[in-house]
């Protein structure tokens, strides 16, 4: 077994006469409360959002489109556009999507049409890509791929408007933002991991309570070999990343139901956090332990979704190591900034593009500077008014998903030296993994609770 001193509530144990005794490593913690939503009316119109946006991302875009094409084209707005002049445009995109879901369309069965479809992904050939300013439209031709872009994205582009086509705009050239500056990242002289799980789904019925358990077990040093307890006690953090609670315990019936058919019934998700508080209390009692609320989480369905009241959660917020935070999240463990989503955006890109890959999506999240574009348009999203808090202003050395079909790892590098981890971090509750990165050299590991532990073999790797 090994102590902490990370609180002075955890239990002291006598240790196995076979075992060493492994003292917990440290990491000075940190939060931002960027996402936090101080004055919450809902009397707004999203169209301040997007204003905010595009002001708030043109002096960037301008910067951008100076280091890509110097001086040699003029920046114009869309009302002041001049025949088969070359010429640079900063705007807003949206794209016409016949497949886009639409309260009309689903009330279309009033006026003897066909129904729309259910889809997965909701594109087709025949989308169209547009651009807005503050003032006017124009859809867009040329290099800029429709299939490839989101409503939401703010982009530059180079080209003209042909003197043939008026109200279309020929791109033959574009850029986004470039990727804000980043802090040094510390040098560690140690191993010190952070854990990352997502979708453990208490009170599903796949639920695995045998490998939670297992999991809860080797990240507290209850379980392996020395050397495995040992590489145990070098985890100084642990995200849990959304969807802690299953989807089968959000009883939409039982909402709508007559409060004398549900007399004595009580609600799935009452159970379901009741285990997931019993979970929580055993890793908190060790180490820190940071839980994000995701998409059937008891939090607000909009982004960002605010932290989980420690009245849930009763045993484990008696630590002073349990920290309820939004969605998104952003902290600093030993001054390396780690940012992620429980992985609404990047799933909702997906249906939304052809993009096909999670870990792609959200590289192009960073790459458009913005963690969910496509909000408000199609994820929900708090009308914000003087402010866009998604638009990427610091450069993360983490940037995750959570509750994603599979793990995934790239490093991704800026062109002024940015080095940043991209991580996807997969449904626990369906492949019974979670990721190791070590903050030493940005390596990560997946774990696969099968039988197999693979934390001494990370140890015997660094």
């Amino acid at each position: 077994m090994y102590s902490s001193t990370v609180t002075s509530k955890i239990l002291k144990q006598k240790p196995n006469s076979s075992l060493g005794v492994y003292n917990r490593t440290q990491g000075s913690l940190e939060f931002n409360s960027t996402f936090v939503v101080k004055n919450r009316n809902f009397n707004r119109q999203y169209a301040h959002l997007y204003a905010e946006r595009l002001m708030k991302m043109r002096t960037r875009l301008t910067q951008a489109a100076r280091s890509r094409w110097g001086d040699k084209f003029p920046h114009r707005h869309l009302h002041n556009l001049k025949s088969d002049e070359r010429c640079i445009v900063i705007g807003t995109l949206f794209k016409h999507m016949e497949f886009q879901p639409s309260i009309l369309k689903e009330v279309s069965e009033e006026h003897n049409l066909m129904p729309q479809p259910i889809k997965s992904r909701y594109t087709d050939a025949g989308d169209k890509l547009i651009m807005e300013d503050e003032l006017q439209r124009i859809i867009l031709l040329g290099e800029l791929t429709c299939q490839r872009n989101v409503t939401g994205v703010i982009v530059a582009v180079m080209g003209f408007e042909p003197e043939d086509k008026k109200g279309k705009f020929q791109v033959e050239d574009y850029c986004f933002q470039e990727l804000p500056v980043q802090i040094e990242r510390p040098q560690l002289h140690c191993n010190k991991y952070v854990l990352f799980v997502s979708g453990l789904e208490f009170g599903s019925r796949e639920q695995r309570c045998f490998q939670m358990q297992m999991l809860a077990d080797v990240i507290c040093g209850q379980l392996g070999a020395d050397d495995q307890i040992e590489a145990s006690a070098d985890i100084c953090h642990v995200i849990i990343a959304g969807n802690s609670l299953s989807e089968s315990t959000q009883d939409r019936d039982s909402i709508t139901k007559a409060k004398y058919l549900s007399k004595k019934s009580s609600a799935g998700s009452v159970e379901a956090i009741k285990s997931l508080d019993d979970f929580l209390l055993q890793l908190v009692s060790s180490v820190d332990v940071t839980l994000i609320p995701g998409q059937f989480d008891p939090s607000n369905y909009t982004l960002p979704q605010q932290p989980l009241h420690p009245c849930m959660l009763p045993q484990a917020a008696e630590y002073n190591t349990f920290h309820c935070q939004t969605n998104p999240c952003q902290l600093s463990v030993d001054n390396i900034r780690i940012l992620g989503t429980s992985g609404q955006p990047v799933e909702d890109i997906l249906r939304y593009s052809e993009i096909g890959h999670s870990l792609e999506a959200l590289e192009k999240t960073l790459e458009w500077g913005h963690l969910a574009p496509t909000a408000p348009d199609t994820l929900g999203c708090f009308p914000f008014v003087d402010e866009d808090p998604f638009i990427l202003s610091e450069c993360p050395h983490v940037y995750f998903a959570g509750c994603q079909p599979e793990f995934s790892q790239k490093i991704y590098n800026g062109a002024a030296g940015q080095e940043v981890l991209l991580l996807t971090i997969p449904r626990f509750c369906q492949t019974g993994t979670a990721v190791l990165v070590n903050l030493k050299n940005l390596e990560a590991y997946p774990i696969s609770f099968y039988g197999h532990f693979p934390l001494s073999d990370v140890k015997s790797e660094n």
